[in-house]
């Protein structure tokens, strides 16, 4: 089969395409840099081209109210051309409480693109993943003075990107969902504690405070971004890929 990795050179999207490539399918990365943009929609006829299935891995330049704009043109354009090109299945990498969380701007742009993904003419699937590994040490930053970390006791079931691209290879090369699938790693933990077994992995000196109302993850309601009954939980634990 033929992928069409939108996307496909970021973090998350050149682990969908090693994924693929593995599994003997033939996954091509397309992104800006490769001459695809998605909210003009330059490119975008030839990257979809012959392509059996598209995967959506990209993300906002914004985190604010805009990114609902960039999702409403980018996805538009996707998805037209998608039909154009007769792609038979269409896949999204969305987040894990994007309907639970209203407060949280970005993810209210990404309820705004799963309806585009739903109400499409291409067969979809969307594959909700829970906060990545990669990114627990960005988080901590946004609320880090000198060497103090505050961080909130927000629920997280975060995952390796390696665990999370894997799944989306494997729903990809099925038939369409028609539907959401979530994602997540086993171990559910607060943010902060995250940010303390991370500071003792790292053994960079930090204190990790308690903080309630900390950083953007804190207006979060209980239990909106870990998964229930139904999701498909990965191996690694954050602990061991904290090791490797």
């Amino acid at each position: 089969m033929k992928f069409a990795v939108i996307g496909g050179t970021g973090l998350i999207g050149s682990k969908v395409v090693e994924a693929l490539t593995t599994a003997g399918h033939e996954a091509v990365p397309h992104a800006r840099s490769t001459g695809v943009d998605l909210r003009t929609g330059e490119g975008l006829a030839r990257a979809l081209a012959g392509a059996d299935v598209v995967i959506d891995a990209t993300q906002s330049p914004t985190a604010d109210a805009a990114a609902a704009d960039f999702f409403r043109a980018a996805t538009g354009n996707l998805l037209a051309t998608a039909e154009e090109a007769a792609v038979r299945h269409a896949v999204l990498l969305s987040i894990v409480g994007v309907d639970r969380a209203p407060g949280l701007g970005y993810y209210r742009a990404k309820v705004v693109q799963e309806e585009l993904f739903k109400t499409g003419a291409v067969p979809y699937s969307i594959v909700r993943a829970t906060q990545f590994f990669e990114y627990i040490e960005e988080i901590m930053s946004w609320t880090t003075e000198g060497d103090i970390v505050r961080l909130p006791t927000t629920l997280l079931q975060p995952m390796a990107t390696a665990d999370a691209a894997r799944s989306v290879a494997g729903i990809a090369a099925g038939p369409a969902l028609h539907g959401i699938q979530d994602v997540a790693g086993p171990d559910v933990l607060s943010l902060a504690e995250l940010g303390r077994i991370t500071v003792a992995s790292r053994g960079d000196g930090r204190t990790v405070l308690r903080d309630d109302t900390a950083g953007p993850f804190a207006v979060a309601p209980e239990g909106a971004l870990t998964v229930s009954e139904g999701a498909h939980i990965s191996p690694t634990h954050y602990r061991d890929w904290l090791a490797v």
